[in-house]
C-alpha cells in the first residue's frame, strides 16, 4: 500500500488540507487571498439567495393560482380584468378609494419587506428628516445573517433621511429597526404603533410583529389592506420621493464610514421595466411569502395603486404593468362638482346683471371641488346613484352633508355638500375695509349668507307693518260702515216722516 493511500484512509478531511497547505506555501497564500477578498465582497454586497424550487412545482402553482377567480370580473357590468398568477391583487384609484380590480383582496398572506413602506410613513409623521438615528446591537443583531442589509454596525448613526432610502432602496432590515426603536423606544412599541395606525388606515386583516417584514407566523396583512397603507404613503411628497429612487449613493460620514451605493430592486423603478408615470413601490420576497410588490403610478391625473401578493419573478413586475393597462384602458376620473346638478341650489344668476355687486356671489348649496368619481368607459355620470349622508365623521366647517355615489351598487367615489364658499373675500360694509390683493376694483364681493339674512329681517318687518296697516285700516273701514249704515237709517227716517207730514197737509186741503 501506498503512503498517500494510507493517508487517505487515516486523515480527516480538515487534515489533509492542512497537510496539502505544508506541502504548497504558494497555494495557501492565493487561497488565504482569495477567501479575504470574497469575504469582503460579501459584507459589503450581501445577497439573499432565491429559493430552490423545481421549475414543474413553481409552474403548478403558478397555474393553480392562474384559475383563481377574479371578484370584479363577477360583476356583469364591470370591465372585465385579466388574468394573473398572483394569489392576491388589487387594483385601487388612491383619490377616491375605488376598487377597480379584486383578486382575493382581503386573504390574510405575508407581506415581507413591503411593510416597510407603513415604517417609513410612521417615521416621517413622527419624525425630521434631519434627526439623528443611532444603531444598537440589538437593532443590527436582530436581521439574520442571510436578511437583506447594508452592513449598518452597532454604534453608528445616520439622518433620518438616509434611513429612510435604506429602506426603501436598499431595503435594510437593520435599518428598519433602528427607525422603529428611534421613533417607539423598542421595537415592541414600534409593532404596537404599527398596528394602531394600520386600524387607523381601514386595515382590518393586517397585524404585524416586525418593522422589516422578516418572516413570522403573526406577522401578515392583505392586499386590500397593503393598498390603504400604501394610499397614505403615496399622499407624502417625500416619501414619495424616496420610494421612487433607483439608486442611492450613501457617502462617508461621521457616524458611518462606508461609501457605497445601492439599487433599487423595484424592475418599474430601476429601469429593468419601463413604464409611464411610475411614482413609486416597494418590492418584498421571502420564503413563505413569495414575491409581494406595491407599486404606484399616476397618468392623466388619475392615481392608480397596484399590489400583487404571492407571485414568482418575474412575473410581479408584469402582471403589474398588466394591471395598469386595465386601469388606464378602462376607467375614467370625473370631477363630481362638473357633472352633478342635481344637489345645488343656485342664487348668483338671480343676482347677476353684468358688473353689479353681485356678480360674484355662491350658490347657496353646491359639491365642494374636491371630489371625483372613477366611472368605468361604458359608463356615465348620469346613471349613477347617490346617498347623502348629514352625519359623516369627516365632515369639516361649511360642509353640511357627505354625499356618496355607487355605479350599479359598487362604490366610485364621494364627495362633500357645502353652503355658499369661503374661499373668496366677503364684504361686510364696513367704511375701514382695505382693498384685497388681486380684486378687480370694479368688483364687490358679498357675504350672501348675510344678505339674505338681513333681506329675510326686513321683508319680516315689512310684512309686521302691513299686517298691522291691514288691521287698523280693516278697523276704520268697520267703524266707516258703521256711520254710514247709522246715517243711512237716519235719513229713511226723516224721508218717512216728511212724507207722512206731505200725506197730513194734503188731506188737510182737501178738508177745505
Amino acid at each position: 500500500m501506498k503512503n498517500t493511500d494510507y493517508y487517505d484512509m487515516i486523515l480527516t478531511g480538515e487534515q489533509k488540507t492542512m497537510l496539502f497547505q505544508k506541502k504548497n506555501p504558494l497555494f495557501t497564500y492565493i487561497f488565504t487571498v482569495i477567501f479575504s477578498v470574497s469575504i469582503l465582497i460579501q459584507a459589503s454586497f450581501p445577497v439573499l439567495a432565491a429559493p430552490e424550487e423545481t421549475p414543474d412545482a413553481t409552474g403548478q402553482a403558478a397555474q393553480e393560482r392562474l384559475q383563481l377567480p377574479v371578484q370584479t370580473n363577477e360583476l356583469a357590468f364591470w370591465p372585465k380584468g385579466p388574468a394573473i398568477t398572483a394569489q392576491s391583487a388589487i387594483l385601487m384609484e388612491a383619490e377616491t378609494g375605488t376598487i377597480l380590480y379584486a383578486k382575493n383582496i382581503h386573504e390574510e398572506l405575508y407581506p415581507a419587506s413591503t411593510t416597510k413602506m407603513l415604517t417609513c410613513l410612521i417615521a416621517v409623521e413622527n419624525c425630521a428628516l434631519n434627526e439623528t438615528v443611532n444603531f444598537t446591537y440589538e437593532a443590527v443583531s436582530a436581521v439574520p445573517g442571510d436578511g437583506s442589509n447594508m452592513g449598518m454596525d452597532a454604534g453608528e448613526y445616520i439622518t433620518m433621511e438616509e434611513c429612510l432610502y435604506g429602506i426603501m432602496v436598499a431595503s435594510a432590515n437593520e435599518v428598519a429597526n433602528a427607525v422603529g426603536e428611534h421613533v417607539a423606544g423598542s421595537l415592541d412599541g414600534f409593532a404596537e404603533m404599527m398596528n394602531k395606525r394600520a386600524a387607523e388606515l381601514g386595515c382590518q386583516n393586517t397585524h404585524f410583529i416586525n418593522a422589516n417584514g422578516l418572516h413570522a407566523e403573526d406577522h401578515y396583512t392583505s392586499a386590500y389592506d397593503l393598498a390603504l397603507i400604501a394610499r397614505a404613503y403615496f399622499q407624502n411628497d417625500v416619501l414619495r420621493r424616496i420610494g421612487n429612487t433607483a439608486s442611492y449613493h450613501f457617502i462617508p460620514s461621521a457616524g458611518q464610514p462606508d461609501d457605497f451605493y445601492k439599487t433599487n430592486k423595484h424592475g418599474l423603478i430601476n429601469g429593468t421595466y419601463s413604464y409611464e408615470g411610475i411614482i413609486g413601490g416597494k418590492t418584498g420576497y421571502t420564503d413563505n411569502a413569495g414575491q409581494t410588490l406595491v407599486t404606484g403610478c399616476e397618468q392623466a391625473g388619475m392615481r392608480l395603486i397596484c399590489v400583487v401578493m404571492k407571485e414568482d419573478s418575474p412575473m410581479q413586475f408584469e402582471d403589474t404593468e398588466t394591471l395598469f393597462d386595465y386601469g388606464y384602458q378602462n376607467f375614467t376620473k370625473a370631477n363630481i362638482a362638473d357633472n352633478d346638478t342635481r344637489h345645488i341650489i343656485s342664487n348668483s344668476n338671480f343676482f347677476y346683471t353684468g358688473n353689479d355687486i353681485f356678480g360674484d356671489s355662491s350658490p347657496i348649496l353646491s359639491i365642494a371641488p374636491g371630489g371625483y368619481v372613477v366611472l368605468p368607459n361604458m359608463s356615465d355620470f348620469v346613471d349613477l346613484t347617490s346617498k347623502i349622508d348629514y352625519e359623516a365623521p369627516d365632515l369639516k366647517e361649511n360642509e353640511i352633508a357627505e354625499i356618496t355615489y355607487y355605479y350599479h351598487d359598487t362604490l366610485v367615489g364621494s364627495g362633500k355638500i357645502i353652503f355658499s364658499s369661503r374661499d373668496t373675500h366677503t364684504y361686510e360694509f364696513n367704511s375701514n375695509d382695505e382693498p384685497v390683493a388681486g380684486r378687480p376694483d370694479n368688483v364687490i364681493f358679498i357675504n350672501v349668507k348675510m344678505l339674505v339674512i338681513i333681506i329675510s329681517a326686513v321683508t319680516g318687518i315689512m310684512i309686521f307693518f302691513l299686517i298691522l296697516h291691514s288691521v287698523f285700516s280693516g278697523r276704520q273701514d268697520y267703524r266707516h260702515e258703521r256711520q254710514r249704515r247709522k246715517q243711512l237709517r237716519s235719513d229713511k227716517r226723516l224721508q218717512r216722516k216728511n212724507r207722512k207730514l206731505a200725506k197730513r197737509r194734503r188731506l188737510r186741503r182737501r178738508q177745505r
